[in-house]
């Protein structure tokens, strides 16, 4: 699998050009789980604003349609996704994200045992034959430090060591922009939500895509 970006025009080609036209319609839409935290259980948004629901109306505006299925946790750091991955992720699943780290920083966990919880959770969600693709978080530049630089490449290493589909920052554009927050200056408002899903929907289309 590669981890460099594809377009929209390029996603929707690669994802409909093996089905004809009656396997289109009966093929059941394949089930993606979000392994999580507020970020992506929509806190502080109605239902139909947060990431899950959104992601899914991006794939199917790319002729993907799925069934996101929300395996987010508020407060969830790393080791905690490892310790509930089996039961969090259900039977079915054909594609996870794996979108956390935001709390390991808060909490300023050791980058070196968020590299080794990423590589379990996805060594646990592998050998179940679901693919995985990894959203990260980054330490915004006017805080970077030592441990800012080793907190990032604690992701960017994991991603590579697994060659995984990777976004390094889910927040990109998003962090510390009032106009894509909500008022505690940390959760995505509705507008900060979208750009989120339109910069990840592509990637789990072409996860979906690799199998």
């Amino acid at each position: 699998m590669s981890s460099s970006f594809v377009s929209r025009r390029d996603v929707v080609v690669g994802a409909t050009a093996a089905l004809t036209p009656a396997a289109a319609r009966t093929a059941p839409a394949p089930q993606v789980a979000m392994l999580g935290d507020s970020i992506t259980t929509g806190w502080g948004l109605p239902q139909h604003d947060a990431l899950p629901w959104r992601l899914q109306a991006e794939l199917a505006e790319l002729g993907v349609p799925v069934r996101i299925m929300p395996a987010g946790v508020i407060g969830e750091t790393t080791a905690g996704g490892l310790a509930r991955v089996d039961q969090a992720v259900p039977a079915g699943v054909e594609l996870c994200i794996v979108a956390l780290g935001g709390n390991d920083f808060l909490q300023a966990a050791d980058p070196a045992a968020i590299e080794v919880n990423l590589e379990q959770i996805v060594w646990r969600l592998r050998t179940r034959d679901i693919t995985v693709v990894l959203a990260g978080v980054r330490v915004p530049p006017m805080l970077r430090s030592e441990y800012g630089h080793a907190f990032n490449g604690a992701f960017a290493a994991a991603a590579s060591r697994h060659e995984l589909i990777f976004l390094p920052d889910l927040l990109e554009g998003v962090t510390l922009n009032p106009e894509l927050n909500q008022s505690d200056g940390v959760h995505p408002n509705a507008a900060g939500v979208s750009l989120i899903a339109r910069r990840l929907a592509p990637l789990v289309a072409q996860g979906l895509n690799s199998r």
